[in-house]
């Protein structure tokens, strides 16, 4: 299978892959048990005033002109506007998305350096002491929740220690301001050439960072050992050990065997922390997305809950999509 034919498959299953989950958002929305026009006009309104915000937000129209409705704002771009702040879902999930994604992104790839590193020590030693020890260390990340984790680097590196800021907030209590290029504020401050604010942004990105990193290095250690054990043990290996190749090139060459699931994995990961690092934006303040849709469930804001609904999807199955590429241009047996 060529690469060209490949992506054009994958890119005409995205506008259905996002129809789907359009439809499915909507519906699944309609089953959600209360009625936001009660939260907006609060416990002590009256059945006069409740009835007046369901008109005002079309909550009493058939469920087929409201679906065909809301098909159509998205088909346009236009995501609606939050039922409380009265801004553009669209807008807010832009000024947050950036929030999240750097975020997860660094998560990641400490998570990957962990998780990896432990991982193919305990698969280059398994069975000896070293890899009882990177097993145990492994069962330890996986058995805290991310959130407890978090409030023990608080606990320990912040308020004992004082060698972590304060988690509240990208840039917490100082006053340095950034124009906002890209949102990701690393990059923003490198841009406008501010290394004071690109300091205080990576403090505060420390503990969140390293929150997720150390859970989630659990599952890339456990992903990496298992494939890596395979690989070591392959016809390959036995043939470049055969051929006298150095240690750290067997090594090398059984982990180029071994990274394709690891870099699946990886993605999911990836996908599944868009939303399932909301706990963490909680704890820290952070205004990321996932913070920003669970403010929204509590408080039934649909169009925010949609909104979210379809970033987060978006953003996995462009992901998915540059994964199959990677793989393809990685791995040469796939494209056959």
């Amino acid at each position: 299978m060529s690469l060209f034919k490949l992506v054009g498959k994958r890119l005409l299953l995205i506008p259905v892959s996002l129809f789907i989950l359009v439809s499915l958002s909507f519906l699944l929305l309609e089953l959600m048990p209360g009625n936001p026009a009660i939260t907006i006009a609060g416990d002590f309104a009256s059945d006069e005033e409740i009835a007046k915000i369901e008109a005002s937000l079309g909550l009493n129209d058939p469920l087929g002109a409201r679906y065909l409705s809301y098909v159509g704002s998205v088909v346009r771009g236009d995501l609606g506007r939050s039922f409380f702040s009265n801004e553009p879902v669209l807008a807010e999930l832009s000024e947050r998305l950036p929030a999240t994604m750097e975020l997860v992104i660094l998560a990641l790839i400490v998570a990957g350096i962990v998780g990896l590193f432990l991982g193919v020590l305990g698969a280059y030693y398994r069975g000896r002491k070293v890899d009882q020890i990177t097993r145990g260390t492994v069962t330890l990340f996986q058995s805290i929740p991310d959130f407890l984790m978090a409030l023990l680097l608080i606990f320990f590196l912040f308020y004992l220690w004082s060698v972590a800021p304060a988690p509240v907030g990208r840039l917490g209590f100082s006053d340095v301001a950034v124009d906002t290029t890209t949102g990701f504020l690393l990059i923003d401050t490198l841009i406008a050439g501010d290394v004071n604010a690109f300091f205080v942004a990576g403090q505060h990105l420390f503990l969140p960072v390293l929150a997720l990193g150390i859970v989630y290095a659990a599952y890339f250690g456990k992903t990496a050992r298992s494939t890596m054990a395979i690989a070591l043990d392959s016809t390959q290996v036995e043939f470049a050990r055969a051929c006298g190749l150095p240690e750290r090139k067997v090594v090398y060459y059984a982990f180029l065997q071994a990274r394709t699931p690891i870099l699946t994995y990886g993605a999911i990961l990836f996908g599944a922390l868009i939303g399932g690092a909301a706990i963490i934006e909680t704890i820290f303040s952070w205004p990321g997305v996932g913070n920003w849709a669970l403010s929204a469930i509590l408080s039934l804001d649909i169009p925010v809950i949609q909104g979210f609904i379809l970033a987060a999807g978006f953003v996995t199955i462009t992901l998915f999509l540059l994964l199959d590429v990677l793989i393809v241009l990685l791995d040469p047996r796939v494209r056959f």
